[in-house]
């Protein structure tokens, strides 16, 4: 899976086919009609209304997806920065990396498609929390 490009359209048709989620089920579900649906897997975004009941449909949360390009993708907050200066206090952070990240992460280390070095320069991942989930496996 692309997390920095992502075809929701494309997503959704892959959990369907792997569910093999009959196209009648659908139809009923989602109140629409079979050209709806093809559309809709043509479509790169889609309304957050229609992809909730996606989620539903499939038991799966697509939003997770959008998540997890936030996680990687988006550049630090300087108003986060400026505001700890003011303070002058330890800011506790919550743990923002998902079950689906670190395994993400893990994997790409030990089949060798990044060195760990790779990992923390593209994700900007800390060192200490890398070697940690990489300790646990």
């Amino acid at each position: 899976m692309n997390l920095k490009n992502i075809h929701i359209g494309s997503l959704i048709q892959c959990k369907v086919e792997e569910l093999n989620i009959p196209v009648e089920r659908m139809l009923k579900f989602l109140d629409c009609e079979e050209e709806d649906i093809k559309e809709i897997y043509q479509q790169k975004q889609i309304n957050t209304d229609i992809l909730l009941r996606w989620c539903k449909l499939l038991e799966f949360d697509f939003f997770r997806v959008y998540t997890g390009h936030l996680i990687l993708y988006s550049p630090p907050s300087k108003v986060n920065k400026t505001l700890r200066k003011k303070e002058n206090m330890l800011v506790f952070r919550k743990n923002i990396y998902t079950e689906g990240i670190k395994n993400f992460i893990i994997r790409k280390v030990i089949t060798e498609q990044m060195t760990a070095n790779e990992v923390i320069s593209r994700y900007k991942i800390p060192k200490t929390t890398l070697f940690k989930w990489l300790k646990k496996v």
